[in-house]
């Protein structure tokens, strides 16, 4: 950080000055100007509770994508197949036992397995070979994509969200002042909370995983001279095999957050893939924390698009990363 500021002075002061602009935008009470400028804030404060939740449900799909596609060097295209596909498995279980966990690790371990079989079947084949794996998984996802509308129809699916997290809870930010002086604070949904934290969690162990252990360092070692460290003795393929799954199985739980916050339905593979990429593209590939600032940037700007300028919303996600590209090729947090 001392660094960054050093190099770019001018950059530090704006963004400083920027997140004390929003800083005062969340916590204070806004003068009546304001609100007949832009709004009510608690619509505002939606927007980005919103907008930070939905990155954290965008971080899963993206930490498991940079895992494959940063890290280990492979062109998955299907990423947003193994979402949909977990999404599914998950609605099902969970209708099948009334267990939201068991969901969870249902989707996790079948849409693992999937990963597994992708590795072995159709990437240790084609290794280095980006352009064939790239339309190889195209091909794939489009497979994938009839294969589940065929079983699951066109239909739009949620799953039940357990009982002791329905509901909203009061969060300590002041949303309005009556009249008679008492302040009204935000009320929002405790599964979206509940299920950033859990994004959050999930994220610092992998960071820690892949940057604290031996095992993170095998992988990372293994992506930069996978034969140097063949010759060491260690099995590169099985670790590799073994990321992959983790990745694969990362989609899964991602969606099973997603259809219970939002819904499953076809057409949401290529949806949480374009949102992979985007988010990689802006983060940096291969870097977990790029990831995840990543999701935050693209879930902000999405939700808050969609609240203030409802037409161009999609434009502002691709324009931030069409501005990262040309500024920051390498993503904003990109892997050494």
């Amino acid at each position: 950080m001392s660094r960054f500021v050093e190099r770019h002075p001018i950059w530090s002061l704006i963004i400083l000055l920027v997140v004390a602009f929003l800083a005062w935008l969340v916590f204070a009470v806004w003068p009546p100007g304001l609100e007949d400028a832009i709004g009510r804030k608690k619509v505002f404060l939606s927007a980005v509770f919103n907008g930070i939740t939905l990155g954290g449900l965008y971080f899963l799909v993206a930490s498991g994508f940079t895992l494959i596609f940063g890290l280990m060097r492979n062109v998955n295209l299907a990423h947003g197949s193994l979402y949909l596909f977990g999404g599914y498995v998950g609605y099902g279980i969970s209708a099948a036992t009334g267990s939201w966990i068991l969901a969870f690790i249902a989707a996790f371990v079948v849409v693992a397995i999937i990963g597994v079989l992708l590795q072995l079947l159709v990437f240790r084949r084609m290794e280095g070979q980006d352009l064939r794996q790239t339309m190889v998984t195209i091909g794939l996802s489009i497979v994938f994509a009839d294969l589940m509308l065929w079983a699951f129809g066109g239909d739009f699916y949620q799953i039940q969200t357990p009982a002791w997290l329905i509901g909203p809870v009061q969060l300590p930010l002041m949303t309005a002042v009556k009249s008679s002086g008492e302040a009204v604070f935000l009320q929002y949904p405790l599964v979206r909370l509940v299920i950033f934290c859990g994004s959050v969690v999930i994220g610092i162990l992998m960071w820690l995983a892949l940057n604290r252990t031996r095992v993170g360092m095998i992988v990372r070692a293994g992506v930069d001279d996978r034969e140097i460290l063949a010759a060491t003795g260690v099995q590169i393929q099985l670790v590799f095999v073994l990321v992959f799954a983790l990745g694969a199985g990362l989609a899964g739980i991602a969606g099973v957050v997603g259809g219970t916050f939002q819904s499953i339905s076809p057409g949401e593979d290529t949806r949480f893939l374009l949102a992979s990429l985007v988010v990689v593209i802006v983060g940096g590939m291969g870097s977990i924390p790029g990831a995840a600032l990543g999701a935050l940037i693209i879930g902000l700007a999405e939700q808050l698009g969609s609240v203030y300028i409802p037409t161009y919303a999609i434009v502002v996600t691709f324009l931030i990363m069409v501005l990262v590209l040309a500024l920051r090729p390498q993503g904003l947090l990109a892997r050494r």
